[in-house]
């Protein structure tokens, strides 16, 4: 059960945890069900557990959504602290026995906005705060994804992310480019952001549970680094410090101090920007 706070009183966490993770018609029910039980093994592994337990408060919030097209986002299990393996055996019998909800295809940028949404309403005071974005293909519809990933980073939030990447390569990013250099071009941002990326080679369960041990155990400030959460100011990261980056084989100008890369033009029509999507 969570810990009791006095009303108004935000519950101080290690770290705030959004699993925001793609519920969009390119994953079918199995795909669904491996997902979330990848989720639910991921907490119970002892080696996340242990990291949770090297916190300052020993404990973590979690809440695990699924996302679709614009108008499609869900809380499959909101939030709850996760101090030990009943509470994280707990999340996961509430995460594999919860309905499917999503629909449609793939809003990653409103996907972020709600998670945002979430982590900025919730009962928490966490010392961290990361969005954990997992899919299998670019962003489609909704709001610009700069935007969404902007806002999430000028409120303190890190956004991470993990790219699926089925047999022959899976969907690719605008301008065909591959779908994790488009995750790390447009969706991920704030201090310590990443992409990892799961494929024939590297399981999806493999993946994702040494992306969640990086994510509890980084105990590197997250956001921009601004006194958003009453933590305290943190020192510009190494990736706002020079005014070019590296992206894949390309050295791409800086714009302001968007801690991703100059992305490619995306077509307004064409298979990388498909209109008209409906519901299954």
């Amino acid at each position: 059960m969570a810990s009791y706070a006095p009303c108004g009183i935000a519950e101080p966490v290690d770290l705030e945890l959004v699993f925001a993770a793609d519920g969009s018609g390119s994953i079918d029910d199995d795909e669904l069900l491996l997902q979330r039980q990848g989720y639910a093994d991921a907490l119970l592994d002892r080696r996340v557990l242990d990291a949770v337990a090297s916190g300052r408060w020993g404990k973590i919030a979690v809440s695990y959504i699924e996302w679709g097209d614009e108008t499609s986002q869900h809380t499959i299990v909101d939030w709850r602290e996760i101090s030990g393996p009943d509470d994280a055996l707990a999340f996961g019998e509430s995460l594999l026995s919860a309905p499917r909800a999503a629909w449609g295809y793939n809003s990653i940028s409103e996907a972020i906005a709600y998670s945002t949404d979430k982590i900025l309403t919730n009962g928490y005071e966490g010392a961290r705060m990361v969005i954990d974005v997992s899919g299998d293909g670019p962003q489609i519809g909704g709001r610009p994804i700069d935007w969404a990933r902007d806002r999430a980073v000028d409120a303190g939030i890190t956004i991470n992310a993990l790219a699926v990447k089925s047999r022959g390569g899976g969907h690719r990013g605008p301008g065909n480019i591959p779908l994790e250099m488009h995750y790390r071009l447009d969706v991920i941002g704030g201090l310590g952001a990443f992409v990892m990326v799961a494929d024939e080679a590297t399981p999806f369960a493999d993946v994702l549970l040494a992306k969640i041990i990086r994510e509890i155990a980084d105990a590197r400030p997250t956001g921009a680094g601004r006194d958003v959460t009453g933590i305290g100011n943190a020192a510009p990261a190494a990736q706002y410090a020079t005014n070019v980056i590296t992206c894949g084989t390309e050295i791409y100008e800086r714009v302001g101090t968007d801690p991703g890369c100059k992305r490619p033009e995306m077509p307004a029509t064409g298979a990388e920007n498909p209109q008209g999507h409906q519901r299954p």
